[in-house]
């Protein structure tokens, strides 16, 4: 198989382009915990989950930062050295060294590769993290040029939630310890503890501590956040880098059993076999090219959770593992809806069938009166419930997996949790969740929080609390009626399938009696709202056609997808509301609260191409290379903010600049499933 390659060249004349290409785009590397390490090309800390080893602790720590950087020096034979690496300072003015010298950044099977190039000596620096464990390596190569090479190497760090403040204080101070070539850092005696290794020619630990203070973390400004922070250095690492061989640096929190069981060398072999395997187990459509890319980026949000001790107990008891998913990188945790809504690209459309089967049965056991978990909390194993619509996607999650599998087995074994959360739909949950028994339609709403997905909140104000009949929760709870008719039919209780059967046939004539808004030509957003029916024209419309059973009757459709495709659809997704709206935002940026105002206001979202799509070629079955059209401004994503992979959110404008995380499990999921699916 092939080696899978994105090449960013970083050569430019203008002086601005090659800033903007080395403080902007920004790598990322996962290790299946919920940790990663991440960083921009150029090494400068501009955000505060920047580092290159962010560890994934049990609650309560969850995932703390542990190592934020290396400085990198190199002394050539005639005693010259050349600094590398530098930081953005306050006020933008930058502060880089050597990096005239970075000829190229290229990902390698979705690692990142930085080659140096200087008076004729070229240098390679590879970086992984270690599948489920916490160890980074870092290994140096000298691939062309002098003969050996000095290497410096300075570790900085500052102990702390990975999403705390940059100015942080450290209780305690931080305690140095060598043995032999083993050193560690601690602080106080709990974790998190870093142990360090030093591998390749002659080398050696020199103890000089430094405090640098005033790290400007630009885009943390540019958030609303406090920005300036420290990070301390214990001293200096010297190895000998010799002509075709490695030099690495391995930092980890595991044990040193653990650390030393894998040479560097041993365990970057390792991690590309592992994703050769992944490649060689996806859909034979991609595992090459722009897919191929894809299935790698989708690998970085599946993840073994680290703690939920007993999940872990009860899955494995029954054969299972337990699996879930990182809604985005780098400060969400796994949500119910977005693992629900992700699950056939991360995993069906990656041939990973038995983990989606894992997932799936392991939200199975958090089903409470109804409701599957909206989030778990960093940090935390309970979780929080507040949530309309990610019970409904769990119908759909089943059904895509049910499609490609058949597996019936894990059918019959949470049949018993779906009828439950049909069964409190009908009776009524927790925050005003319940069918109007009068029209068969989903309600809810409750003071204070914000339940679809459109999830806005800042202190007590719900941006859009939707309180009333959402379009998208009807066309979801229709969708859930009928898998569960189909389900009961065939596990032979023909009486409970009746009973969804007359249910689903309330369900859609309301639907299609209350929702169409005739002077719009399009679906209003909400019916029976606090303040009426609600004629804002959002992307939500569009799951009434694109579901697998579709609520909104044939005949609306063109007018519909006409809509949508005429005032929502943008290169990169569809905006959240169609411009004009009073309350239309065209840019997401500011502190908190200005953000969060245009979070669903306007702003674009990549995942909802795929719903799209589906709609599209529900009415146009034939016209698959328009739709492949749609996608195409989402590939030349692939290049900017986070490279390989797909950001959150953009900017409702052109020229449609990516936002919110650099790296988001269903805008992944949904690009790859929809590309597959547009294949020529």
């Amino acid at each position: 198989m092939t080696t899978v390659t994105r090449d960013i060249p970083l050569n430019s004349d203008d002086e601005g382009t090659r800033t903007r290409q080395l403080l902007e785009r920004e790598w990322l590397v996962t290790n299946g915990l919920g940790g990663y390490a991440s960083g921009t090309v150029c090494g400068a800390l501009t955000r505060r989950y920047h580092g290159l080893l962010i560890a994934a602790y049990p609650s309560p720590l969850g995932r703390t930062l542990v190592l934020n950087r290396l400085t990198e020096v190199i002394r050539f034979p005639d005693g010259s050295t050349l600094k590398f690496g530098g930081d953005q300072k306050q006020g933008g003015a930058l502060e880089f060294h050597g990096m005239e010298y970075l000829a190229g950044f290229h990902l390698e099977d979705g690692l990142p590769v930085w080659r140096y190039q200087m008076n004729g000596t070229v240098i390679e620096k590879r970086l992984i993290l270690v599948h489920s464990q916490n160890t980074v390596h870092i290994i140096y190569r000298l691939v062309s040029g002098a003969e050996k090479l000095r290497l410096k190497l300075q570790p900085s760090l500052h102990f702390r939630p990975h999403d705390a403040p940059v100015d942080l204080k450290v209780e305690e101070p931080y305690i140095f310890s060598a043995v032999g070539n083993r050193y560690q850092i601690a602080s106080g005696g709990n974790p998190p503890q870093l142990r360090l290794v030093i591998e390749g020619g002659r080398g050696t630990f020199t103890l000089e501590e430094k405090q640098t203070t005033e790290i400007y973390y630009a885009v943390e400004h540019a958030r609303g956040y406090d920005s300036l922070g420290s990070i301390w250095s214990p001293g200096y690492f010297a190895v000998d880098l010799a002509l075709g061989q490695d030099a690495a640096l391995t930092a980890s929190t595991e044990s040193w059993e653990t650390i030393r069981a894998l040479s560097p060398a041993e365990a970057l072999e390792r991690e590309r076999e592992r994703r050769r395997l992944i490649l060689a187990a996806a859909d034979p459509g991609a595992r090459s090219g722009l897919a191929a890319e894809l299935v790698l980026a989708a690998d970085q949000f599946i993840i073994t959770p680290a703690g939920r001790h007993e999940d872990s107990v009860r899955a494995r008891a029954m054969g299972d593992e337990i699996r879930t998913v990182i809604a985005g990188y780098h400060w969400f945790t796994d949500w119910g809806r977005d693992t629900m809504i992700s699950l056939e690209g991360l995993t069906l459309a990656t041939g990973r069938h038995t983990e989606a089967g894992w997932i799936l049965r392991t939200f199975a056991h958090y089903v409470k009166d109804g409701l599957i978990p909206n989030l778990f909390p960093e940090g935390q194993n309970d979780g929080l419930y507040h949530t309309a619509d990610a019970s409904l996607w769990f119908f759909h999650a089943l059904g895509r997996y049910l499609e490609l599998t058949g597996d019936r087995t894990t059918l019959r074994l949470i049949m018993p949790q779906m009828r439950q959360i049909v069964d409190r739909h009908l009776a009524g949950t927790h925050f005003g969740i319940g069918v109007d028994p009068a029209d068969g339609l989903l309600r809810q709403g409750a003071e204070g929080y914000q339940l679809t997905w459109m999830d806005a909140k800042v202190g007590d104000w719900v941006v859009t609390p939707r309180r009333g009949k959402a379009v998208e929760l009807n066309a979801l709870w229709y969708n859930a009626l009928r898998f569960l008719q189909k389900w009961s039919a065939e596990e032979g209780d023909q009486a409970y399938s009746q009973q969804l059967g007359s249910l689903a046939d309330q369900s859609y004539r309301s639907f299609n009696q209350r929702f169409w808004y005739p002077e719009g030509g399009y679906l209003y957003d909400i019916v029976d709202g606090e303040p009426g029916d609600d004629t804002a024209c959002r992307p939500n419309q569009i799951f009434s056609i694109s579901l697998d059973h579709p609520v909104l009757d044939p005949e609306k459709w063109p007018a519909v997808l006409g809509t949508v495709r005429e005032r929502l659809l943008t290169p990169v997704g569809l905006r959240t509301l169609a411009p004009g709206h009073p309350e239309y935002k065209a840019t997401y940026s500011g502190d908190l609260r200005a953000r969060d105002a245009a979070y669903h206001q306007g702003t674009v979202w990549p995942w909802l191409i795929g719903p799209f799509v589906d709609a599209w070629l529900r009415l146009h079955p034939e016209q698959v290379a328009t739709a492949r059209g749609f996608l195409e401004g989402l590939v030349e994503q692939l290049n900017e903010q986070c490279i390989g992979s797909i950001s959150e959110i953009f900017d409702a404008e052109e020229p449609y600049q990516p936002k919110g995380c650099v790296a988001q499990a269903w805008s992944v999921a949904e690009m790859l499933r929809c590309w597959l699916k547009t294949e020529p």
